[in-house]
């Protein structure tokens, strides 16, 4: 495997990474830092590898090897946006720390995003390097990974020559192959009322009780969707609330609820909003304004599939045994493929209980043995 899968190798990347700050703000994936990051840390890094590429509109780094007309074809997914630094001390210093299972690096997004991506870069130019693709090798480094939508990899695929055949979404999953995750379809339900003085309440028709009813109806709703072996039932969440006007002493005449739905495999983000808004209702004198909100779909394949074979030899190939299918509750862009009928998981260094955490880290041993699997995956697929 060479220098470019050594441990040292890819914990000086993964630092390189850490220590330059990707957070997620207001601006999404147009924030002026985690573009930073793509232009300025991480396309530096493989113009040194010798790894041309190129920008999509936005701002999505793509690069692309191996010949073109084949119908075989892999696509590796990482991510620049990592969750916001929050009370994490010292998120950004990429320390080299000893646990008791090892050395490990520690920093905002290690568990997440940053540490699969370095054990991504270090597959894909390793097999760049080695001539001896027979298939397409893709690899797209997005502008999102903590929005909650579908927008950067479809802008990304939009731009790639070649179709994928199977995609793997390099995000912490300690180590397990996540087969499966639940979709989401956020929903706002807007709660209209009348505005008045608070000292003659009478005149006014409050919209908080209104939502008061409105998060009543959420709690006990019966979704009625047949549960799934896996994951169990649909769930429906209130997130966040919001009213107006933004003033002392007023009835409010505004409240927006949002909710959660999370969707499972199969289901339809249209039909599960469609039936909210047919289930969810208020008297009057409120009235409701319904809004859909980002989607990101659901997502499954079989143990018996094409690709899962390939994982189980790269596991085995790696030194790292059988791997272990996962059925994960988060949402991300294998579902983007599966709704179009390409195989995709999920799978990378990083423990999910580390996510967002005040002290993620990842231990050094799964970055290097993830970038194995991802090499031994490459020649599974295209070799």
């Amino acid at each position: 495997m060479a220098d470019l899968l050594a441990p040292e190798m890819l914990v000086s990347w993964l630092q390189r990474f850490v220590r330059h700050p990707s957070e997620q703000t207001e601006f999404l994936e147009s924030d002026p830092a985690v573009i930073r990051f793509i232009r300025e840390c991480v396309s530096p890094l493989m113009h040194e590898l010798g790894m041309e590429h190129c920008f999509d509109a936005m701002g999505n780094l793509l690069f692309q090897t191996g010949p073109l007309n084949t119908r075989r074809s892999l696509l590796l997914v990482a991510y620049a946006m990592t969750h916001p630094a929050a009370s994490m001390a010292d998120p950004f210093a990429g320390q080299l720390i000893d646990t008791t299972q090892g050395k490990a690096v520690r920093g905002r997004g290690v568990a997440e995003q940053k540490s699969a991506l370095a054990a991504a870069l270090g597959a894909v130019a390793h097999a760049a390097r080695s001539g001896t693709l027979q298939g397409r090798l893709m690899f797209v480094l997005l502008t999102a990974g903590e929005t909650g939508r579908h927008d950067a990899i479809e802008s990304a695929t939009a731009d790639l020559k070649t179709p994928a055949e199977n995609a793997v979404i390099c995000i912490g999953t300690g180590n397990k192959v996540a087969i499966g995750n639940k979709g989401r379809v956020d929903v706002d339900i807007t709660v209209k009322g009348k505005a008045a003085h608070s000292s003659a309440p009478w005149s006014g028709i409050n919209a908080l009780e209104g939502a008061w009813r409105i998060l009543e109806q959420v709690e006990r709703l019966d979704l009625k969707t047949p549960p799934h072996p896996q994951f169990g039932r649909a769930t429906l969440t209130a997130t966040a609330i919001e009213s107006r006007p933004r003033a002392t002493h007023t009835i409010q005449d505004t409240v927006r609820v949002t909710c959660d739905r999370r969707l499972l495999p199969g289901e339809d983000p249209d039909r599960a909003y469609t039936e909210l808004t047919e289930a969810i209702v208020l008297p009057s004198p409120w009235t409701l304004e319904w809004s859909r909100g980002p989607v990101m779909y659901p997502n499954e394949i079989s143990v018996d599939g094409s690709l899962y074979g390939h994982l189980f030899t790269a596991f085995d190939n790696a030194g790292l045994g059988t791997p272990s299918p996962w059925y994960c509750n988060f949402a991300l862009d294998a579902g983007f493929f599966g709704r179009k009928g390409i195989e995709a998981v999920m799978l990378g260094p990083g423990d999910v209980e580390q996510f967002h955490s005040n002290d993620e880290y990842v231990r050094v041993a799964d970055v290097t043995g993830l970038a194995r699997v991802y090499r031994y995956l490459i020649d599974c697929c295209l070799g």
